[in-house]
């Protein structure tokens, strides 16, 4: 019995070898070769997460994502996750090794009846191994997919760090423009106090009517109206950064104004391959490529199997003679799934189905991480035109306005002009503030479309 199964072993494994895993025929889109940094063997590490805030030299922006990165719920929930993917990782591998299994079960019997009283106590021990031989590499396969898909999750992690990042110094930023906004409109609404208080004196002393006693007064009136509407929003986006900050207060006191330094400059002619560290792109690349072990796994399982099992066990009427007489037992099981070839096809079929949709998919991906780019890079460059034109268009602004002030106290012209001056005024300082958010907003989209960085 030994000589036929060490036979049968010996058979099965030359047929292993023949028969290599394979790989489905490549459809119609393949991979672009770029991005095939990964091997079945070797799969790629993802790469740290890089501190793209600090090039933005802001110490309290800093601080704020530091506060974030180490207290927000969404990436301590992704750290699990990825702690999940190891482990079930290991235990994927663990399919390769053998299984150990043992029992002890002891028993006290006596008579119910007769001259006989005593009683006997009996006991037993079993160990059992066995193991699965990989002789066509399908546990090979399964292994290779649980570790893609642990790599997978290790990226999904950097994904949700990098969008976390991203999302507190978009509200930093928010609240900035916010703030700035409220200053620009305190200031608007005491200059518009100063100018009623001014009318008013002039009606008073009979030299304008009452017209324009109530058009500044109503100017007022509005501004006090766009201030507590602007305040409304600050609340709202305080409660919206506690969330983000897992429900902690302001780690540094509130910005309240863009630096006037430039954001940091874009390297001119970027490698396209500065798309392979995003982790969306990374992800999408390792289930991929999971997809593909799976569907190995999927087709070789039709291939015979070969089990080993092995067995010692014993026992005795005694306890303390318990190893009195072992007993050893060998095992070869083989099964032959092949012989039902309509589902063994009809599987193959899917596997290969669902590989083809990964790479349309993960195509796509590619295609959308290059569009993201060109858009962020486009509006970079015209929202810094944009900028200098509306700095120009503030400066003549604020001049039509010293005119207007001053012909108006002559009594050359009429209050509606002077307000009117006042009001381009002020519409050309929120559309150089709102310019200005939208840069570093622009930032941030070119920062997340990059994976992370500018260079």
């Amino acid at each position: 019995m030994q000589r036929i199964a060490l036979t049968l072993v010996a058979t099965l494994f030359l047929a292993g070898c023949s028969a290599m895993r394979t790989r489905p025929e490549t459809p119609a889109n393949p991979l672009p070769a770029e991005y095939a940094h990964a091997t079945a063997d070797q799969p790629a590490v993802a790469p740290p997460l890089e501190n793209w805030w600090r090039s933005v030299d802001d110490p309290a922006l800093t601080v704020w994502i530091d506060t974030a990165l180490a207290r927000n719920a969404d990436l301590a929930a992704a750290l699990i996750r990825v702690r999940r993917a190891s482990l079930e990782s290991q235990m994927a591998a663990n399919a390769l090794w053998p299984t150990l299994s043992s029992s002890l079960s002891t028993g006290v019997s006596r008579p119910l009846s007769g001259p006989s009283r005593s009683r006997t106590e009996s006991g037993a021990v079993n160990l059992g191994v066995a193991w699965e031989v990989d002789l066509f590499g399908r546990l090979g396969a399964l292994r290779d997919a649980a570790q893609f898909e642990a790599l997978a999750t290790q990226d999904d992690r950097r994904g949700v760090a990098l969008s976390l990042t991203a999302s507190v110094a978009s509200l930093y930023w928010q609240l900035t423009y916010v703030n700035e906004r409220i200053a620009l409109a305190r200031q608007s609404l005491a200059y518009a106090q100063r100018t009623r208080d001014l009318v008013e004196a002039q009606y008073q002393n009979g030299a304008v009517s009452g017209l324009e006693r109530h058009e500044a007064a109503q100017l007022v009136t509005s501004q006090q109206a766009a201030l507590s509407q602007l305040q409304q929003s600050h609340d709202e986006l305080l409660q919206n950064i506690a969330v983000v900050l897992d429900g902690q207060s302001l780690p540094t006191a509130e910005p309240t104004q863009f630096p006037s330094r430039p954001l940091p400059a874009v390297q001119p002619w970027l490698p396209a391959d500065l798309l392979a560290r995003r982790p969306d792109l990374r992800a999408a690349e390792q289930r991929l490529r999971a997809t593909l072990a799976s569907g190995d796994a999927d087709r070789l399982r039709y291939y015979p199997a070969l089990s080993l099992t092995g067995a010692l066990g014993t026992s005795s009427s005694s306890l303390l003679h318990l190893l009195s007489n072992p007993v050893a037992t060998l095992g070869v099981g083989v099964t032959l799934p092949f012989l039902n070839v309509r589902e063994m096809r009809l599987s193959t079929d899917i596997a290969g189905a669902r590989y083809e949709e990964a790479v349309v998919l993960f195509r796509k991906s590619l295609l959308t991480a290059f569009t993201e780019v060109e858009k962020a890079l486009s509006a970079r460059s015209h929202l810094q035109a944009q900028a200098l034109l509306l700095q120009q268009s503030l400066e003549q602004t604020r001049a039509i306005e010293l005119r207007s002030e001053a012909r108006y106290r002559y009594g050359q012209t009429a209050l509606r002009v002077w307000l009117d001056a006042q009001e381009r005024r002020r519409a050309a300082e929120l559309a150089l503030a709102s310019t200005r958010f939208e840069q570093h907003q622009n930032h941030i989209a070119l920062v997340q479309a990059l994976g992370g960085g500018l260079d």
